[in-house]
């Protein structure tokens, strides 16, 4: 399904940063942009930044019960910064799958917004699960007998082993009676 991502462009709060972007609402089925204003209201701005697939795929429907039970069901928008002063920030995909949002978090490199999802996304998403989701079983691994070791001392053969390698070990004075 594509989807326009909607970037706000406001005031920063610190003197290090003039300006700060949100990404504030997706627009299903949305026609191609690049970077078009949508509305301006005093210092800030609404830019229709540009419009994506948004794939959803059979293997993470675990992923999308999960969003979707959630108080409020969100899309996640993943951005990278650019260095074009005209274009700040490049939108990388829009995903519905929380998992994959946070691996894109872990990297540190990208930026993640949580957008609520709209009513259309939200029954399309909702419908794909109830066809194609299949709840796994908890299976309890079970160890394999056949493969345990009996082990035949403690620590490796090839070194010649004096004593205990667990005992605490002593003070150099408490051994010559003093």
């Amino acid at each position: 399904m594509p989807v326009g991502v909607v970037l706000r462009k406001s005031p920063g709060v610190t003197k290090w940063a003039k300006f700060a972007w949100r990404a504030v609402c997706i627009l299903p089925g949305a026609a191609p942009a690049d970077w078009k204003l949508l509305r301006t209201d005093g210092d800030v701005s609404d830019y229709h930044v540009t419009t994506v697939p948004l794939t959803i795929y059979r293997s993470d429907t675990e992923a999308y019960v999960h969003g979707l039970a959630a108080n409020v069901a969100c899309v996640y928008v993943i951005c990278r910064e650019t260095n074009d002063p005209t274009k700040p920030l490049e939108v990388v995909m829009v995903t519905a799958s929380p998992y994959e949002a946070q691996d894109y978090s872990d990297n540190g490199e990208d930026i993640v917004e949580k957008v609520m999802m709209t009513p259309q996304v939200h029954a399309w998403i909702a419908s794909y699960v109830d066809e194609h989701h299949e709840e796994e079983a908890f299976i309890k691994r079970r160890r394999d007998k056949h493969r345990e070791h009996k082990q035949d001392g403690i620590g490796d053969s090839r070194i010649a082993q004096t004593t205990d390698v667990y005992r605490a070990p002593r003070r150099a004075g408490s051994e010559q009676g003093q």
